[in-house]
């Protein structure tokens, strides 16, 4: 069923990005699967927000349509007041380069290029010459400067993840879309990732939305959003670890999945 929002878009002031009544299906008929279900929310501006849920819950699919990376089958997607719904590729393409970040599990680092050279490749691509000294101060809040020569071979998985980070914050996007950035990583190199996207928060004003199944990586993070079914189901602010186990342990009573 086809949803539609019950009043026109608001401007998005402090939101670097929401969805209204979105709704994601996959499949037809008997044999559809809604992956995402009349969800409506927003990201805060200078804010670090996890999204958690059990598998199949839609965490990653509402971070692929609101970052422009997959289509929804109605309602709406902003990002800032730009609306992503029905764009075309090229105006899609050119949002995502200009104002969207991306990190992912997987490092994604070009193997033959430096660590400076990986963090300024999207802005080379683009044509675009970085701004050197929001640069230097990125480079600075990574903690790379003395590693900046090396190749990804040469640096830990937790320095790649690192890269990644800074390459995903120097063309300074509205917001960045973290997808489990610590997953390949041990509990300490993830510890040091996650400390760096909270300072990026925190000293740099940039805005982060982190999908994750962990709750200690959540407790890094202002908001947690939580989804079940495809449904936002419950948020929380200034999470702990311990609160957040708590909650995500509610999804396994039958009472909860039964909503």
């Amino acid at each position: 069923m086809s949803h539609t929002p019950a009043e026109p878009p608001a401007p998005s002031g402090d939101l670097a990005a929401r969805v209204l009544h979105v709704t994601k299906s996959y499949g037809t008929g008997d044999a559809e699967v809604r992956a995402l279900d009349d969800v409506t929310t927003g990201i805060p501006r200078g804010r670090f927000t996890a999204v958690m849920g059990p598998s199949g819950s839609g965490k990653s699919t509402l971070m692929h349509c609101m970052a422009g990376l997959d289509s929804v089958t109605s309602g709406q997607v902003f990002i800032g007041d730009a609306d992503l719904t029905g764009m075309d590729d090229n105006r899609l393409t050119r949002i995502r380069r200009d104002k969207v970040g991306f990190v992912f599990q997987a490092f994604n680092l070009v193997p033959t290029l430096t660590a400076l050279e990986n963090i300024t490749l999207p802005l080379d691509i683009a044509g675009r010459r970085p701004d050197q000294e929001w640069l230097d101060r990125v480079i600075d809040t990574v903690g790379l400067r003395p590693r900046l020569k090396h190749r990804p071979s040469e640096l830990s998985g937790g320095q790649q993840q690192r890269v990644a980070c800074a390459r995903a914050l120097a063309s300074r996007p509205e917001i960045i879309f973290a997808d489990e950035p610590t997953g390949n990583l041990d509990s300490r190199s993830g510890a040091e990732v996650l400390a760096f996207l909270r300072a990026s928060v925190r000293e740099m004003g940039q805005t982060i939305v982190m999908v994750t199944h962990d709750p200690a990586a959540a407790a890094y993070s202002d908001e947690v959003l939580f989804l079940q079914d495809g449904r936002l189901v419950g948020t929380m602010p200034d999470p702990t670890a311990d609160a957040v186990l708590e909650r995500m342990k509610g999804f396994d009573l039958p009472e909860v999945a039964a909503r």
